[in-house]
């Protein structure tokens, strides 16, 4: 089945949008064959601003309608806790309060951006969307991470490219409870990384320290600048650790 097919049986439908790769291809098909659609997005405080800010260009560009919902994510006490299965728990409460937002605008179908190659058996998260019946039109059509990526080139889509990226709370050990300073701190970290010109890294905690993971072809560049990353991040972190095994 192709996302044409998959759309023609889907006249209209709500679509979880992360602004990322994988739901901003789902948002642009859904547009692309002329289906009624609305993106909604989840603005917790495991989400970075930049992620909103990305939803608001891409769904502006595609002229789709966007609702912003709130969640008070580190009031699941399951999620806040995090455990070993912090994502299923995460992910029932979002989606949760997404369907409350989609039924009460009369949306029937509830859409979101998993694609084939995600692995179900390493995401508990998947068993949350599973349990609430959500639709994933990437999986169902069989297409791959680099398949998305080489139809929204060809579609245009500035996100083609976009780095995957995990949400805050990966970059708290597990068991560690999570905290909004925990997460502010990690945040910030990691703005001032992508100002010094870094891509697809992590900023990790490591009790009081932080841990930063970059791709290999970066780590010499990041052991260059150690400086200049140990100031940026110093005031939040009690030390700065570079990870030799990278991403």
């Amino acid at each position: 089945m192709t996302l044409k097919e998959f759309f023609e049986q889907v006249p209209r439908a709500a679509v979880a949008f992360s602004g990322g790769t994988d739901s901003a291809l789902v948002l642009w098909a859904a547009r692309q064959y002329g289906r009624q659609v609305r993106a909604y997005y989840v603005h917790t405080a495991f989400q970075p601003a930049f992620e909103l800010a990305d939803a608001r260009r891409l769904a502006s560009e595609l002229d789709v309608p966007l609702t912003v919902v709130e969640v008070d994510v580190l009031g699941v006490p399951e999620a806040a806790a995090n455990g070993p299965r912090r994502c299923y728990y995460c992910k029932r409460a979002l989606f949760t309060a997404l369907w409350q937002a989609a039924r009460a605008d009369g949306h029937t179908v509830l859409l979101d951006g998993t694609n084939a190659s995600d692995d179900a058996g390493d995401r508990p998260g998947m068993q949350a969307l599973k349990e609430l019946e959500v639709r994933s039109p990437l999986q169902e059509c069989g297409l791959t991470k680099d398949q998305v990526r080489q139809l929204s080139r060809e579609a245009g889509l500035f996100t083609w490219d976009k780095p995957a990226y995990a949400c805050l709370a990966t970059r708290v050990p597990t068991g560690t409870a999570i905290t909004r300073e925990a997460l502010e701190r990690v945040e910030r970290g990691e703005d001032a990384l992508f100002r010094l010109g870094f891509t697809d890294f992590r900023v990790r905690l490591l009790g009081d320290a932080a841990r930063i993971q970059v791709p290999a072809e970066q780590m010499e560049r990041a052991a260059a600048l150690h400086q200049e990353i140990t100031q940026a991040l110093g005031a939040d972190f009690s030390a700065v650790l570079l990870d030799l095994a990278g991403r």
